[in-house]
């Protein structure tokens, strides 16, 4: 599967998503290590993609996104942001609104 109907399919396949460096058991930066924990802290199952361990979604999810860095949180298939905003929008309480508004799988 092409790197963009890849990127595609996972954000069908999941309410919200974050492309991370590392997993979120094993964040592999401070930045992903944050945005797991503001994802937790909502009660939110999320999908996750280690870009680390997938270079071909690390070099195309920019380009998709138009977001140059990671992580990348995506709801309901629109991209959120990165860690600061993700952080902005948890502690003022909007992240947990957002992901409770997800649709089921």
């Amino acid at each position: 599967m092409e790197p963009i109907e890849q990127i595609k399919a996972t954000l069908a396949k999941n309410s919200v998503v974050l492309f991370m460096k590392g997993s979120p058991d094993f964040p592999q930066c401070g930045f992903s290590m944050k945005t797991v924990q503001a994802l937790r802290e909502c009660d939110v199952e999320f999908g996750f993609v280690d870009v680390l361990a997938q270079p071909e979604m690390r070099q195309n999810l920019p380009l998709y996104s138009n977001w140059p860095t990671f992580p990348q949180v995506f709801i309901n298939g629109e991209l959120v942001g990165g860690c600061d905003i993700v952080l902005q929008l948890h502690e003022s309480g909007e992240l947990e609104k957002m992901t409770k508004k997800t649709a089921v799988i």
